[in-house]
């Protein structure tokens, strides 16, 4: 009888202490996975500031757009609330992006320009380093919200006064409907090694014409 009276002690103990481990565990998951997605937004601020300025030498009088963009720059930049407040202020940055993108079709010497082009491909690279930062973190949220929700562990999880987080979801930039850079160059490079035809070959193609 002495161990059945042990082990009705040290049995839900080792469950408690096991769930709540497991508890902190991913909610410090959670806390450096969502650090991870700190960095790529932050590493986009930085080129959406700087595609602002690239814009702005071809296209100076969309001012109000480039104001606008400014002003969702710093609320996302200095947003500090929850994954799902950091997203509000997120997509509003992306709605005046997405915006600017389309816009940019209108001014094709801006889009051959090679600094465009470059950060064209960042800003692409760093979409998807943005789409795998939150996939991680939407992950490790899930799966903290499901402790959460379940029995038993939700008791564990309410005596810890543990809360469900909430996930991330943002738009994405349209920075792939823009033109190609390596398409760009092929056509161009093809236009320059194109040999010139001389007009005694022009005038071969009229008379034949």
């Amino acid at each position: 009888m002495p161990w059945v009276l042990v082990a009705l002690v040290v049995l839900p103990l080792v469950f408690w202490i096991g769930t709540q481990n497991r508890l902190v565990r991913l909610k410090n998951m959670i806390r450096e996975s969502w650090a991870n997605v700190d960095v790529q937004l932050k590493r986009r601020y930085d080129l959406i500031l700087e595609l602002v300025r690239t814009v702005r030498a071809y296209a100076d009088h969309e001012r109000d757009l480039f104001e606008r963009i400014a002003r969702a720059r710093e609320a996302a930049l200095r947003s500090a609330g929850s994954a799902g407040e950091q997203a509000r202020d997120e997509n509003e940055l992306v709605h005046g992006i997405n915006t600017l993108l389309g816009r940019i079709e209108g001014y094709p010497e801006l889009r051959a320009s090679r600094h465009f082009l470059e950060l064209q491909r960042e800003l692409a690279d760093t979409e998807d380093r943005i789409a795998a930062a939150r996939r991680f973190f939407n992950a490790n949220v899930r799966e903290f919200n499901t402790a959460l929700d379940s029995f038993p562990s939700s008791i564990v999880a309410n005596a810890m006064a543990l809360r469900r987080e909430t996930f991330f979801e943002i738009d994405d930039l349209r920075v792939r409907s823009l033109p190609d850079a390596d398409r760009i160059d092929r056509e161009g490079l093809s236009r320059a090694s194109a040999p010139a035809r001389s007009d005694h070959d022009q005038a071969i193609e009229r008379d034949l014409a």
